[in-house]
């Protein structure tokens, strides 16, 4: 295959990439690697603690798209082989079965089942117009229990007239009735709710457990996402997270219920409103532990672990002293406390949480390293994956008592990476403008050499309450491989320095995060030899904010390449699938008092802008519609900036969906930025015209 694909990496070095070696040239990532890389997630453990069934993820180069498969391994490591297509395993609590999900009849995704002995039987057991959501074995192995969303569709009743025989009439309009109605990703949202379902583990007719105008799941801003359910260990109570009151209406409002099964009624475990998300509960089925905050008027509230009976009595946080996100909860079988995942400083790793005294570390080390299940209590060991900024995504096995090194169980991109060299990354710290100290690394090219001088990319995460993370990054290889120096920093807003930090931008992004960027590069001149007449900058989502709010504020760069924005705060909190998202930046809105919701748009600064400016978005993203970028685009043509603007048809939020525009996304960039250079305190065309 990557003999086939030599004509793209040579592409790379035609659009105007820095002339290395050749012998160089044969050792680095090129853009045609791409196709060949993997990754691995979700490793599940088998009961007995013997085997991993985990998901591969590869791209299909034929039909342009990632595809998902199903592996298995001994617990050690060994005996690694391909199982089946599908995603989503989760072992039956005996051991003799899995499900998963994979395309199935009459269409869409479907749930089957596959005896894990010798001969292997497959079993497709839902035939559901609607895809089940998040399956789930029921402690005894008998059924499966899931999401799925009940249409209820909007009429709108009218006397016409009947059509004449033959007749083609048009279907008439969409009727829209609520505040949420598109959703990135999906398109336009069917009317409808979801709710708990149950069916036969052999198969048979899912049956509806939940019902009413309400759902089952939390929402963030109305959008329907993951269905989060758990059962008592007696398999008479399902507990689950949703909201019953009216979706359309609220803003990161989500309660736990109680489901009994036998009666049917459904009843409230927490007591306080707010953010309550993603129950747990323990062996003994006395407590459930789950993520989230109490109600607040901040733009950004950390979700924390709390743990209460299950009638929701003792509700106590686990976390709060730490000041870190946590997620992947696991109850250790003693009922002592919650192994979890946590953030900090840009990496990831495993901590308990006993229920009294202390927590203690599990994993350390410059990585992201998730728990994704377990075998046994303290003596027990974990699995999850691990991604280092040299290393790719790998299946990883630890000890629960800690202290001892991780065992790397898979190598998936050992081909791919064997006689490469990566850039070198390394870790800055640097202070802000008000003296906030603020995290940042570099990337540097594979064969830096001191005495040159490097052009600098400053790469903005998206959010803006998220992370860059110390992992590995194809995209910045590779433009580290194309010569650049890579800068990715967390500005506040970021979320693994605690929620202060995460605060910073409260009702004023952007802003300090913009100080806290240019404090980036320069950290990053002063750290690398780079060419200060060859700096760019970049990001999409949130990074499309900042950057298209940095070239307004500063001449420094001399081309910047602004992907999917949101450049007019008023017109997006109309156009966006996330309208109480965009609402919380401010607070008042914005026909009470509009002056904030000008000065923090982007485009009320375009008047000051003279970087050449590439635009980026897709023409079905409903999250920063391409509409912002048509805005700011024709505002930069009527001053006469050079710019262009790139649509990428049928792509929703984000420009990489499609393996082959991930691969553009990187290649216009470079050629784009590989034009511009500043001479004489302006950006100047490189190229001959």
């Amino acid at each position: 295959m990557r003999s086939r694909l030599l004509s793209v990496g040579a592409l790379v070095l035609l659009l105007g990439a820095p002339a290395p070696m050749a012998a160089q040239r044969d050792t680095v990532l090129t853009i045609a690697s791409y196709l060949d890389l993997e990754t691995v997630s979700d490793p599940q453990l088998s009961p007995d603690g013997k085997q991993i069934i985990f998901t591969r993820r590869f791209v299909n180069t034929r039909e342009d798209r990632w595809e998902t498969a199903l592996w298995i391994m001994d617990a050690d490591g060994g005996r690694q082989r391909f199982l089946t297509k599908g995603s989503a395993p989760r072992w039956s609590p005996d051991g003799t079965r899995i499900l998963y999900l994979g395309a199935g009849e009459p269409a869409g995704t479907q749930i089957f089942v596959r005896w894990m002995d010798a001969e292997g039987a497959t079993s497709q057991v839902t035939r559901l117009d609607e895809a089940p959501k998040d399956p789930r074995w029921s402690p005894d192995g008998k059924s499966i229990v899931f999401g799925r969303f009940v249409a209820t569709p909007s009429r709108w009743s009218i006397p016409m007239p009947a059509a004449p025989a033959g007749a083609r009439w048009d279907e008439g309009p969409r009727v829209i009735e609520d505040l949420h109605y598109r959703q990135d990703y999906a398109g336009f949202m069917r009317r409808g709710f979801v709710h708990i379902f149950t069916v036969p583990a052999e198969g048979g007719s899912a049956q509806q457990l939940t019902f009413g105008s309400w759902n089952v799941g939390s929402r963030f801003d109305g959008l329907e996402a993951a269905v989060n359910f758990d059962f008592t260990p007696d398999g008479r109570t399902i507990v689950f997270d949703g909201w019953k009151g009216d979706w359309d209406a609220v803003y990161r409002r989500s309660h736990i219920y109680a489901l009994d099964l036998a009666s049917g009624a459904v009843r409230q475990v927490t007591r306080t409103e707010g953010n309550w998300t993603n129950p747990t509960v323990s062996p003994d089925g006395r407590l459930v532990a789950f993520l989230g905050y109490p109600e607040a008027p901040d733009t950004y509230s950390q979700p924390d672990m709390q743990v209460a009976q299950l009638d929701g009595s003792n509700q106590r946080n686990l976390s709060r002293v730490l000041d870190r996100l946590v997620s992947d909860m696991r109850w250790s079988p003693d009922n002592s406390g919650i192994y979890a995942s946590y953030t900090n400083h840009g990496t990831t790793n495993v901590r308990f949480f006993p229920l009294t005294g202390a927590s203690r570390e599990v994993t350390s080390g410059q990585h992201l390293l998730g728990l994704s299940s377990m075998a046994g209590g303290r003596d027990g060991f974990g699995v999850g994956v691990r991604s280092a900024p040299d290393a790719p995504s790998d299946v990883v096995r630890f000890s629960l008592r800690g202290g001892a090194p991780y065992q790397q169980l898979t190598r998936v991109n050992d081909d791919l990476l064997a006689g490469r060299k990566l850039g070198a990354q390394e870790e800055l710290w640097f202070t802000s403008k008000d003296g906030t100290k603020v995290q940042g690394w570099i990337v540097k090219p594979p064969f830096y050499d001191p005495t040159k001088r490097y052009p600098l990319l400053l790469e903005i995460h998206g959010g803006p309450f998220s992370d860059y993370y110390a992992n590995f990054s194809f995209n910045y290889q590779a433009w580290a491989a194309l010569g650049y120096v890579v800068l990715y920093t967390n500005p506040r807003g970021s979320t693994s320095y605690g929620e202060a930090f995460a605060r910073g931008i409260n009702f004023r992004y952007p802003g300090v995060d913009h100080e806290d960027l240019m404090a980036g590069v320069d950290a990053a001149i002063k750290t690398a030899s780079i060419d200060t007449d060859r700096l760019y900058v970049g990001g999409c989502s949130g990074g499309g904010v900042l950057s298209s709010w940095a070239i307004g504020h500063t001449d420094r760069f001399a081309a910047a390449a602004v992907r999917c924005p949101v450049i007019n705060w008023m017109s997006m909190f109309g156009q966006t699938d996330i309208p109480f998202f965009t609402m919380s930046f401010f607070k008042q809105p914005f026909w009470e008092d509009p002056s904030r919701w000008l000065e923090q748009s982007s485009m009320m600064h375009v008047g000051k802008v003279t970087t050449p400016t590439l635009l980026m978005t897709g023409e079905a993203d409903l999250r920063t519609p391409i509409a912002q970028t048509e805005e700011y685009y024709a505002a930069l043509k009527y001053r006469g900036v050079p710019a262009k603007m790139l649509r990428f048809p049928g792509q929703f939020h984000g420009t990489g969906t499609r393996p082959s525009n991930a691969m553009r996304t990187i290649l216009y960039m470079h050629d784009w930025y590989d034009q511009w250079a500043r001479s004489g305190g302006k950006a100047q065309s490189r190229r001959a015209k």
